[in-house]
């Protein structure tokens, strides 16, 4: 007879994983690669004597320097952060929130309404098909070098990953599902809470990670060419200038900001969708 499983045991994973120094054993087992490529990155660097690649010894002091410099109660960073880096992160902040609210409540719509959704899947292909950077131009000529042209571009961008991930997620909840919702009367506020948000929401969850990620790309492109502040513009000014090294760091800061943006969404992932995977788990057992 075989012994039951204890499922906050499998759930949790073995208590040898979940003991500090052991998490940081398999951080650094999982960064190796990370280090050789900084290690190869600095003897290369200081090698070749690269104007235009300095050793990463001097591109993580600049890196210190410029953006690590603040006092206690500014987190430590600095003024040039909170210029810059505060300027950035509040477009990509607004642009994706206006993406995710747009692109969720229009593929919840869509989603159940058929005819709706043929009639606007040519465009919706078509703007998941364009390459937002192309409408950079016609931006600018819209809104001019402003906080809104940049937030256009990012907004725009995200919008429709989010979309159609919402859109199949709608689609895809099973007959059964709907029709249990219609037997047990559940009014249209209800049934939205209690079915179609729950059912789309492990895809439309998809579409929120991917939209970051593009949100980022689109804030530095937009930053880069139409822009008086921001990490774009400081990337831009200083490799017009001829400080490299302080345009890597600029470059380094993007992507913590991104490695940053990443863990923060899967842990609220993890935290929101805990009944998803728990179902997940049941159905397996």
């Amino acid at each position: 007879m075989t012994a039951p499983v204890s499922t906050s045991a499998t759930s949790r994973g073995p208590l040898l994983f979940r003991q500090p120094g052991v998490a940081l054993g398999r951080l650094a087992i999982s960064s190796w690669l990370l280090i050789v490529f900084l290690v190869v990155w600095e003897v290369w660097a200081r090698r070749a004597e690269s104007l235009f690649i300095p050793p990463m010894s001097e591109i993580l002091s600049k890196f210190r320097e410029v953006w690590l410099s603040g006092k206690p109660g500014q987190l430590f960073l600095s003024d040039q952060f909170w210029s810059d880096g505060k300027a950035s992160l509040t477009r990509a902040g607004v642009g994706w929130t206006l993406s995710v609210v747009v692109g969720v409540v229009g593929g919840l719509v869509l989603g159940r309404w058929r005819a709706g959704e043929l009639f606007f899947n040519p465009m919706i292909r078509f703007g998941l098909s364009t390459p937002t950077t192309i409408l950079l131009p016609v931006a600018i000529l819209i809104f001019g070098i402003e906080n809104s042209m940049n937030i256009f571009l990012i907004a725009f961008g995200g919008l429709w990953v989010i979309l159609i991930n919402t859109i199949d997620g709608v689609q895809s909840i099973h007959s059964t599902t709907l029709l249990t919702a219609r037997s047990l009367r559940m009014g249209k506020i209800r049934s939205f809470f209690k079915i179609f948000l729950p059912a789309a929401s492990p895809q439309i969850v998809t579409g929120l990670r991917v939209s970051i990620g593009i949100a980022l790309i689109l804030m530095v492109v937009s930053e880069l060419y139409a822009a008086s502040e921001g990490i774009g513009f400081y990337i831009i000014y200083r490799q017009r200038t001829f400080r490299y090294t302080e345009m890597w760091s600029a470059i380094l800061l993007l992507a913590l900001i991104g490695v940053v943006a990443n863990l923060l969404f899967a842990a609220a992932e993890k935290r929101v969708m805990r009944w998803h995977r728990e179902s997940i788990g049941g159905a397996d057992q």
